[in-house]
């Protein structure tokens, strides 16, 4: 027999067949709930670094219902002088599995850094105690390198229109990748902290700081491609949600 590959786009009326599906005695007593689509874009920034300012991007969307949704997922990252740097998609299933918490599976293609890549993704996405926002995501990519991150946020209400949202991000590689200059282990922390006003309650601007560097043995090979292993950036940008 020969083995047979599903098309993306038959995996993708999979998913979305899904997403129509929330089977609990509720729906089928009083019928299904109404399919609702959301978007937000986190983070629209430009990040003024030390000889290499960037425009950074963030943004979610998804359509579905209570129980079970499809995410899109995209981030990234063009420098100045040098062009797209980063830029990750993501298509997921997700399905609301306890009270403010998801589990998602589907897949991320990665356009840059070269060579592009694609990977599975398995993730839980949700809220922690004191409102902390949680994403943790498992990866694991055509060539069988696995890796993960895991991203926190936290809305310090001021006042009712100014909010403190520091926000940190760990990537976790558990093999070597040289291509991508990558090392086993920890390979990269991103910190910030930004305060934004919220003009609306779907659109607020802000300033802030951000501060990335890489770790462990990621570190030692950009040192030896002559790479930068830290930035520091002050960060304009806006948020939105529709």
């Amino acid at each position: 027999m020969t083995s047979r590959s599903w098309p993306p786009c038959y995996l993708v009326s999979v998913l979305v067949a899904l997403v129509g599906v929330d089977a609990t005695a509720t729906d089928m007593g009083m019928g299904a709930p109404p399919v609702i689509t959301y978007f937000s874009v986190d983070r629209l920034e430009g990040q003024l670094r030390d000889g290499n300012d960037a425009l950074v991007w963030e943004a979610e969307g998804w359509v579905g219902r209570d129980l079970n949704k499809l995410w899109f997922k995209t981030k990234g990252e063009d420098v100045e002088d040098e062009g797209l740097e980063q830029a990750e998609l993501q298509l997921l299933f997700s399905r609301a599995v306890l009270p403010f918490w998801d589990l998602q599976l589907g897949l991320r293609h990665d356009l840059r850094p070269n060579p592009s890549k694609s990977y599975g993704v398995v993730a839980m996405e949700g809220m922690a105690p004191y409102r902390i926002d949680v994403e943790a995501a498992a990866f694991i990519s055509e060539d069988g390198d696995a890796s993960a991150r895991l991203e926190l946020e936290y809305d310090l209400r001021l006042t009712q229109r100014w909010i403190l949202q520091p926000r940190a991000e760990l990537d976790f590689a558990f093999s070597q990748v040289s291509e991508l200059d990558i090392g086993r282990g920890p390979t990269k922390l991103e910190t910030g902290l930004r305060l934004r006003y919220q003009v609306l309650p779907e659109f607020a601007p802000y300033l802030g700081l951000n501060y990335e560097t890489a770790l462990g043995d990621t570190r030692g090979l950009l040192s030896d491609a002559g790479e930068s292993r830290s930035d520091w950036g002050l960060v304009v940008g806006v948020t939105a949600w529709f």
